[in-house]
């Protein structure tokens, strides 16, 4: 068994909207492990995105411990979570954000440019298919192409977590068989752990382990007994 990358410990998450207080998570334990790839399924409003952003550094815990291997994140500042985002997570969104004035390259060359140890843009255009697009502005591309240069963009910099966002929410079929093949690959060839959250029950079948989410809990946790490759998913 590998050992864990992120633990997360009774994590609760309130927010306050006006009078009412919204619960996104109600006491969170999870573990992920290394060079695993782990599916986090549930409707709307299940706590899924609210978790993948605590996991990633982008927000916080209103109680409850996050770590990363030994470091405690749960009571860092703006400056050291600023610091564990740039050099330990990518993260990979529904819409593509890419800069539409700037080649694939260039896209890419924004992150590789703040990296200690990165992937040349070249390389990492490469892992995800596309090293013969290099040249080609977001306008030139297709929807799956563009996704393909974001998740480029995110393991450029040789990260040790890929948080991923419904990164095929906005995408045919087709197309997103190819974005979930890129994914796959660098988790296999990389060793990146990897959590992608998904409205898809179909898209669970590629990963180690599912989590399903209600009502800011993990309701279910298993484990597939083998993985399925993208480009046998059908839905």
């Amino acid at each position: 068994m590998s050992s864990p990358v992120l633990t997360v410990s009774g994590v609760t998450k309130t927010y306050r909207m006006g009078e009412v207080e919204v619960h996104a998570l109600r006491g969170v334990d999870l573990s992920l492990l290394a060079g695993e790839l782990v599916t986090l399924l549930g409707p709307s409003g299940s706590g899924k995105s609210t978790l993948l952003n605590i996991l990633g550094g982008l927000d916080v815990p209103t109680t409850g411990r996050v770590r990363y291997h030994d470091e405690d994140l749960t009571d860092a500042d703006e400056k050291a979570l600023t610091y564990y985002r740039r050099e330990h997570v990518g993260f990979v969104f529904q819409f593509f954000n890419l800069v539409p004035t700037l080649t694939a390259r260039e896209n890419v060359a924004l992150v590789t440019d703040m990296a200690d140890r990165p992937f040349t843009p070249e390389q990492a255009l490469d892992l995800v298919g596309l090293g013969h697009r290099l040249d080609h502005f977001p306008s030139q591309l297709s929807g799956g192409e563009q996704q393909r240069v974001a998740i480029a963009r995110a393991i450029a910099k040789r990260p040790n977590i890929l948080l991923c966002d419904e990164p095929t929410g906005a995408l045919d079929a087709a197309t997103g068989t190819f974005v979930l093949s890129a994914i796959a690959r660098v988790n296999r060839e990389l060793g990146t752990t990897t959590a992608l959250i998904t409205h898809n029950a179909v898209i669970a079948d590629m990963a180690d382990r599912v989590l399903q989410l209600a009502d800011g809990r993990i309701v279910q946790d298993r484990r597939n007994t083998h993985r399925v490759a993208p480009e046998e998913l059908r839905w």
